[in-house]
């Protein structure tokens, strides 16, 4: 692709330049598209398999606080998500919401957190998904994508693939949000506030939590500790601030907010696209009420699996236990289902609760 391009809608796309946001790989493409709002725009991350001749498309949708560059495309010891998903022949894109990594903030952010409504929520947050997946279908000439989100990223994916089921293939859910009927909140919430600050302190209490007592660690600190200064890389005052800290949009911890308090802002029986919901066995931010209730609430999927991996947390694609859930994602998005059975199968540390009528 040219350094610009114009889509067919007419919108001028322009690839990012290389300097802000860093790229995480030689091969890595960045772009810039219009987004949501006048002059604002997203951030698009994409890296190629090694053979670009297959049409095996997947979005990553990131969750809460932080974006691609620190989830679907950050490297443990050399390695990230996304690079498993290019060897198994996937072109993997990246998308940051607005006000993450590498898009543009909102004008909000630059004042005081209490003088407006929270930033990014769904209906937004969904406007900006639909966005970027028109671009990738139209970048790659297919009709339609698959999508990998995580926490948050579910509500704003599955409002998207209910308003828009023909462009969307295959979703995963991992560690989704789910509707609660007893209200309990969010730690992101009320009062409702334009942005927050998360600080590392922060991100280490809420990823080693739910990890049971007298148990080793499945985040390794010395992985924390590298995550965490490229964290604070995200946001050029990070470190001005006492104790550092990233500056986010709140919507999205309203959002969780709102469905825990019984108000899920999408319906799940929307969506008509084959869903894998997975979870690590000690997440409590989505436990196993919640993704039962998703599973039984996604009633128009043709195909659902249900997957819970050992010794994992709602961070587990940080995690020991990362490698099982890239194998559980790409088993799911190649699509080789079989049809007309409906089956349990527990194997290694995976349990699969399968569905397909």
């Amino acid at each position: 692709m040219d350094n610009q391009t114009q889509s067919d809608s007419g919108a001028r796309l322009e690839p990012a330049s290389t300097g802000q946001p860093r790229l995480q790989d030689l091969r890595e493409k960045h772009f810039r598209i219009p987004g949501v709002r006048e002059h604002l725009r997203l951030f698009l991350r994409y890296l190629p398999p090694a053979d670009e001749s297959g049409k095996a498309i997947v979005l990553y949708v990131h969750g809460a606080t932080f974006p691609s560059a620190l989830s679907i495309a950050h490297r443990f010891d050399g390695r990230s998500w996304r690079d498993e998903l290019c060897a198994a022949g996937f072109h993997v894109w990246g998308l940051d919401f607005q006000g993450f990594g590498g898009s543009d903030r909102y004008p909000e952010m630059s004042a005081p957190a209490d003088n407006g409504p929270a930033l990014g929520q769904v209906q937004e947050a969904s406007q900006q998904v639909e966005l970027a997946v028109r671009f990738i279908v139209d970048f790659h000439k297919v009709q339609t994508i698959s999508l990998i989100t995580h926490s948050w990223g579910s509500i704003a994916a599955g409002h998207f693939a209910g308003q828009c089921p023909d462009l969307v293939d295959r979703i995963v859910f991992f560690a989704p949000i789910a509707m609660r009927t007893v209200g309990m909140s969010s730690p992101s919430s009320a009062p409702s506030v334009a942005w927050r600050l998360v600080t590392l302190e922060a991100q280490w209490n809420r990823f080693t939590e739910d990890v049971p007592s007298g148990h080793s660690p499945v985040l390794a600190p010395r992985h924390f500790a590298e995550w965490g200064e490229l964290y604070l890389d995200t946001d050029a005052e990070s470190r001005l601030r006492v104790p550092p800290s990233v500056k986010v949009p709140s919507g999205p911890g309203q959002d969780i907010a709102n469905a825990w308090q019984g108000d899920l802002p999408y319906d799940p029986g929307r969506i008509k696209a084959p869903v894998a919901i997975i979870r690590g066995e000690w997440d409590e931010t989505t436990n196993a009420a919640d993704t039962a209730w998703l599973f039984s609430a996604l009633s128009a999927s043709p195909v659902k699996r249900e997957v819970k991996i050992s010794c994992a947390t709602h961070l587990m694609h940080l995690e020991q236990s990362r490698y099982a859930l890239y194998r559980e994602t790409e088993t799911f998005l190649s699509g080789k289902d079989d049809p007309g059975v409906e089956r349990r199968v527990s194997s290694g540390n995976a349990r699969i609760v399968a569905s397909e009528p």
